[in-house]
């Protein structure tokens, strides 16, 4: 059920929730996970009204709370892998760019079976806009998937490339810095404690010394943590990532890494001595986003540089303290490569586009709307394709663009639908679990990772 009127939800929620001040106390935990969280989430994200949908985000949010879920920052695990107090291990760092509610509890599902402690929930600044997708309302879905399965603990939310686009930055570097920072308060405001930040758009290969080249990018991302710090809840230290190379460039070297730390702790020492800065360091070891289509539609297989990464790993940790190098581009890699980032000791794994392709390539995605999808691209996604570009390659790499504006079918099909693609996607992220070796880190998690509860003031008009 979709609510549009204010007083409908709180008559549907009647000896179920009830709200208390700025919080809400669960009056029927089973008719909360079996029926009333699906009105919930289905309200905050397609009902008519605006202050309708607010109030269905703040119940869930706080009715996540109330049942022991909550939204944390990594960071304390983080500083443990950085002193080598935890380790063999790769946390998963998940982009849901479909399917969100039901992708999330084909997540924690796994998760909840194989007794995996860290996984993030993350999504990019681009992803935000082309799967129409603002944070607070992918914080919900999630906080929805999590009652819906039972899962209780953290949820480190992400948002991942928080990304300068270096055209923009070139026309107006004021409003593009700006906008990035607008995206970060919004993001902090819905409980995503965990940001990486990106500037590495603006490394600059042309400059004479490698300090030179990264200049731009170590000066903006201390300007971005530091007001990340300023943001941050009290009791919780938000985790910030850095990157020195962009994904789909030039692989990245120690020299670089060296480079940007240098000139990013002067610039933070600058402004506080005290000031914690990131806690990882992403990089460029040979992947793309979204892999390389071939002319017929398929991936090519990527030779990824693990002995770079390795280094990168290794150097971050022993010299700066962090828990090593974070992989992007990684979900369309061979099946035999997932177990090779624990083993160089890769602190988090970016993963994608292979869910997408799940969900695209099921026989359960029924062809009507698969078709429709694909309609709506080719009309008006048109202008994107490259003259190189097989029909192939450009649907491949344009049907993200599809998930948007066709959220609500996706969201509408049949029951039987949903369930069976939320079980081919489980089947997927308990392999990979598997391969990360984050099986059985659920007790690793909770010696570092403390839950800290983060008020969340009620819409007015919502209490009574």
């Amino acid at each position: 059920m979709i609510y549009n009127e204010r007083e409908d939800l709180k008559k549907g929620m009647e000896r179920i929730l009830r709200i208390v001040g700025d919080d809400v106390e669960i009056l029927d935990a089973v008719g909360l996970q079996k029926t009333f969280v699906d009105d919930l989430i289905y309200t905050a994200v397609f009902s008519d009204h605006e202050n309708v949908r607010k109030a269905a985000r703040w119940i869930i949010r706080r009715a996540g709370a109330a049942a022991g879920i909550h939204s944390a920052s990594i960071q304390p695990l983080y500083e443990a892998m950085g002193r080598k107090e935890a380790a063999g291990f790769t946390v998963p760092a998940i982009n849901i760019r479909a399917l969100t509610y039901h992708s999330a509890q084909a997540v924690l599902r796994a998760a909840m079976k194989l007794n995996v402690g860290p996984v993030i929930f993350e999504i990019a600044r681009s992803e935000v806009e082309y799967t129409r997708q603002r944070p607070e309302e992918y914080t919900c879905a999630v906080t929805a998937a999590a009652i819906k399965v039972g899962y209780r603990g953290p949820l480190f939310l992400q948002g991942d490339h928080f990304q300068i686009n270096a055209g923009k930055f070139a026309k107006d570097p004021d409003q593009e810095v700006q906008a990035v920072k607008d995206l970060i308060w919004e993001a902090i405001e819905a409980g995503f404690y965990n940001i990486d930040v990106d500037t590495s758009t603006l490394v600059d290969l042309t400059k004479k010394t490698v300090k030179e080249q990264q200049e731009l990018n170590y000066t903006l991302a201390a300007e971005l943590t530091t007001m990340i710090r300023d943001l941050e809840p009290a009791g919780i230290t938000i985790s910030v990532g850095g990157e020195i190379g962009e994904v789909g460039g030039k692989n990245s070297t120690v020299e670089e890494l060296a480079a940007f730390m240098e000139g990013y702790r002067e610039e933070l020492q600058q402004i506080d001595e005290t000031m914690k800065g990131i806690s990882k360091i992403s990089v460029q070891t040979g992947t793309s986003h979204g892999g390389v289509p071939m002319p017929d539609g398929s991936v090519a297989e990527v030779k990824l540089d693990f002995d770079t990464l390795a280094k990168l790993s290794e150097a971050a940790r022993e010299t700066y303290g962090l828990s090593g190098a974070v992989q992007h581009g990684a979900s369309t890699l061979p099946e035999e490569a997932f177990d090779r980032f624990p083993a160089v000791g890769t602190a988090e794994v970016h993963l994608a586009t292979g869910f997408q392709n799940i969900i695209y390539e099921s026989q359960h995605l029924p062809a009507d709307i698969k078709n429709r999808i694909y309609y709506y691209l080719n009309k008006e996604c048109r202008g994107e394709k490259k003259e190189s570009d097989t029909e192939e390659q450009f649907l491949y790499k344009i049907r993200k663009k599809g998930f948007g504006p066709f959220k609500r079918d996706l969201w509408e099909l049949p029951t039987d639908h949903l369930s069976a693609l939320g079980a081919e996607l489980e089947k997927q992220f308990s392999f990979l679990f598997k391969k990360l070796y984050v099986g059985d880190t659920r007790k690793v998690m909770e010696t570092f990772i403390k839950l800290e509860e983060v008020p969340l003031k009620a819409p007015t008009g919502l209490k009574e």
